[in-house]
């Protein structure tokens, strides 16, 4: 079977795409004997974990370190969620992997993303890794990367996401996603206005061994190159570059990698040298991504009222634009009219395009979102496909314009799948 063979089957594995709990997938885990050798970092968060798992692993990785880091979704192949010391996985170890844990299940039925997450855990396990990174897929306390007793467990950030399966309030988010710390071990916390509840669930019932908050500060050079300062309870770094991801807000995410690295640094040291180069080099596609050339495009994978809030304040920072024209899609159980609140005042024309699957959307049910935050018809355009949204947007735009892809990693995907082919039928 080929890679594509494979992933087509392990869809097919389980009536559901999202089945949370940890029982079927940890009888696998432990057939397989695939626990780390060494230091591993869980990133759970409603925003910012992806970019926070991506610094933690180039810091390493400059450091000379190999490193295994897993993520979720991909954008547009599958070996994007499981790369080797900066790698994305060859289809030969993909299949393999896939093998062994189909062989480990027997008859026990997993999701596309407990499969692929164990197919993870097999290829790290086998790589000789100094370090494991690891973003939580939905929630934590139930997820399946939570198998893994973190020695790093890192909350980025809570909003209201998923509340299908992770509760109606930030409170119970807030409880699914400290799920991921143990107790003895090291819990970073980045959200700046928690819940009331989390004092009393870390305190109570988590008791981890060092408990490291929210507390660092930066700042921008008068004239120069932008710096910033990091705060921390064991002391300061000082003229820090600002990271290479666009934004911010990614000051928050490299603020609380710098601060688990600290945490782990008597099994992970790492040079000031190190950390300054890895926030240079950093790369993580798709989140606030400015596209060389014009018009200016941008993608970013905002798919919450959090996420769009960021964006939008991202968006105002980038100078004047006289049209923003969003190429947007979202899944169904996401909170288009909250993302369309928070971006409306910055986009002046809508593309909207369908979402596939079981959790798709038409464009014509985001069409009624629009229209219910009082976004003028005149504004909002349907398509039949991402990539005619976007085609469409790219022939209208003047050079000064801008657009903005976003609501989804599927959309992302094909975007960046319809660049491709108009750069390969320009050449």
């Amino acid at each position: 079977m080929t890679l594509n063979d494979w992933l087509a089957r392990i869809e097919q594995l389980h009536p559901k795409s999202i089945d949370m709990g940890l029982s079927r997938v940890r009888a696998v885990f432990d057939a397989l004997s695939v626990k780390p050798a060494c230091p591993t970092f869980l990133v759970s968060g409603t925003n910012g974990k992806g970019s926070t798992c991506a610094m933690l692993s180039n810091i390493l990785r400059t450091e000379g370190y190999r490193v295994g880091l897993y993520t979720s979704p991909h954008l547009v192949h599958f070996a994007e969620r499981i790369r080797v010391n900066g790698v994305p996985a060859d289809e030969a170890s993909l299949v393999a992997a896939f093998e062994k844990v189909d062989a480990a299940r027997g008859d026990i039925q997993l999701t596309f993303f407990e499969f692929t997450t164990l197919a993870a855990f097999v290829i790290f396990s086998a790589a000789g890794l100094d370090a494991w990174v690891i973003e939580v897929g939905l929630g934590g306390r139930l997820d399946a990367t939570n198998l893994l007793d973190a020695d790093c467990a890192i909350v980025v950030s809570i909003g209201l996401d998923h509340m299908d399966y992770l509760g109606p309030t930030r409170e119970h988010i807030a409880r699914e996603k400290l799920g991921i710390a143990r107790a003895g071990k090291v819990l970073v916390w980045g959200e700046p206005s928690p819940p009331e509840n989390v004092a009393e669930m870390v305190n109570s019932e988590i008791r981890p061994q060092k408990y490291l908050r929210r507390n660092f500060e930066f700042s921008a050079q008068a004239d120069g190159p932008a710096q910033w300062t990091y705060t921390a309870p064991d002391g300061s770094r000082m003229a820090l570059p600002y990271p290479a991801l666009r934004g911010g807000f990614q000051i928050h995410n490299a603020a609380l990698a710098l601060t688990a690295l600290a945490a782990l640094r008597d099994q992970l040291p790492v040079r000031a040298a190190s950390i300054r180069m890895g926030l240079l080099t950093v790369d993580w596609p798709g989140r606030f991504q400015v596209l060389p050339g014009r018009p200016t495009v941008v993608l970013d994978a905002a798919h919450n009222p959090h996420a769009a809030a960021v964006l939008a304040d991202a968006l105002s920072g980038m100078g004047f634009h006289p049209e923003t024209i969003a190429v947007f899609g979202m899944l169904n159980d996401k909170d288009a009219g909250g993302v369309v609140a928070a971006l409306k005042s910055r986009v002046t024309r809508w593309h909207l395009a369908p979402t596939l699957g079981a959790r798709g959307r038409s464009a014509e049910s985001l069409a009624e979102a629009l229209r219910a935050q009082n976004v003028p018809s005149a504004q909002i355009f349907t398509f039949d496909s991402v990539e005619n949204a976007y085609v469409a947007a790219h022939k209208i735009a003047l050079e000064a314009d801008r657009i903005v892809v976003l609501g989804s990693f599927h959309i992302l995907g094909d975007v960046q799948a319809a660049i491709a082919l108009q750069r390969r039928a320009a050449l």
